[in-house]
């Protein structure tokens, strides 16, 4: 999966800036991507500190380049800029307060071109790292909301489950309708949702998985009914309707998705059912749930939370990760 991703970064050159960069963990996958000339990088930091750190870790960061918010020669521009877009809802002493961390900052050098993707995370909370590139990047032409993806890998079982795809796992609470003034739907669950699943289906082919999207339920094709089964069934006709190339099939249950057996009989005629490899979730809890159960009980690799929907790659790291997943969340970022 990882060779195809660095064949595509190494013919599409990307610079990534980290938003932590005296953190050991990121200086360490830092040196590595700038060794294998995977990536430009920018650390943002203090440049005596970071260098300091680095060379307390052995970590070679010579070709990187260090820019310290508070030194930064561009920095009026960039609080023109970050008032412009949040329109009224930051004065320029507010916005240069936030330009002054990592996070927003990082994500400003993202929003006017100076870097081509982000990773954060590593100390920062994930509503952090969110909250800047929802207020300063936004999401696509199209998209009304930020979702994730988690892609999880396993060696052996079904080869059409080696490799699997579950969203919206980290971000979406619930899909519960939008209201206007007036109490008129501007945008419906089932809108929400459907989103989800075209983008979820965009990032698995990202990583080669041939995407049959089930849309999950405790009720598979009408035999339930209440909570979220309406909107899981109206989510799968208005993804179709987006994009009618796509396989997708729901509601159903995990079993009528993996199983053909089951699928079949509970669906007859069903491309998806029986044969799913990509799992779109009714809530954050059933899919946090899902994939963590997939982790730590069928022995898969995750990588994620992905985000999707934003108007360029930036990524949120847990706080306890490595660096190891620090450069492989960044071969991510850099291919979305």
């Amino acid at each position: 999966m990882f060779d195809k991703l660095i064949a595509k970064i190494k013919a599409e050159p990307k610079t990534m800036v980290f938003t932590e960069g005296t953190d050991a963990r990121i200086l360490e996958a830092a040196s590595r991507l700038l060794a294998e000339g995977l990536m430009k990088v920018i650390l943002i930091g203090e440049p005596s500190a970071v260098k300091k750190a680095a060379a307390e870790g052995g970590f070679d960061i010579e070709k990187a380049e260090i820019i310290d918010p508070l030194g930064y020669a561009g920095m009026d521009e960039m609080v023109e800029t970050m008032v412009q877009l949040r329109k009224g809802k930051m004065t320029a002493e507010e916005c240069k307060a936030a330009l002054s961390k990592g996070n927003y900052f990082g994500t400003m050098l993202v929003k006017m071109g100076k870097a081509d993707c982000l990773l954060g995370g590593a100390t920062y909370s994930t509503a952090d790292t969110i909250r800047p590139a929802l207020q300063l990047v936004k999401t696509k032409p199209g998209a009304h909301l930020v979702s994730s993806a988690f892609i999880l890998t396993r060696e052996g079982g079904d080869p059409n489950l080696q490799k699997i795809a579950m969203g919206d796992c980290a971000v979406n609470l619930e899909y519960k309708d939008d209201l206007d003034a007036d109490g008129n739907v501007k945008l419906s669950g089932a809108q929400k949702l459907a989103e989800v699943a075209v983008e979820l289906e965009k990032c698995a082919k990202l990583f080669g998985i041939d995407s049959k999207v089930a849309v999950l339920s405790f009720s598979t094709n009408g035999s339930g009914k209440g909570t979220t089964v309406a909107t899981s069934r109206e989510a799968v006709k208005l993804a179709k309707e987006m994009n009618p190339e796509m396989l997708i099939d729901g509601e159903m249950q995990f079993d009528a998705a993996v199983a053909p057996e089951v699928g079949q009989r509970k669906f007859p005629g069903s491309q998806v059912a029986g044969y799913a490899n990509t799992f779109v979730f009714p809530n954050i809890e059933a899919g946090n749930i899902g994939y963590k159960i997939a982790q730590r009980l069928g022995g898969y690799d995750a990588y994620g939370p992905i985000l999707l929907g934003l108007n360029a790659p930036i990524n949120d790291l847990s706080r306890g990760c490595n660096a190891e997943e620090v450069y492989k969340m960044a071969i991510i970022t850099a291919a979305q």
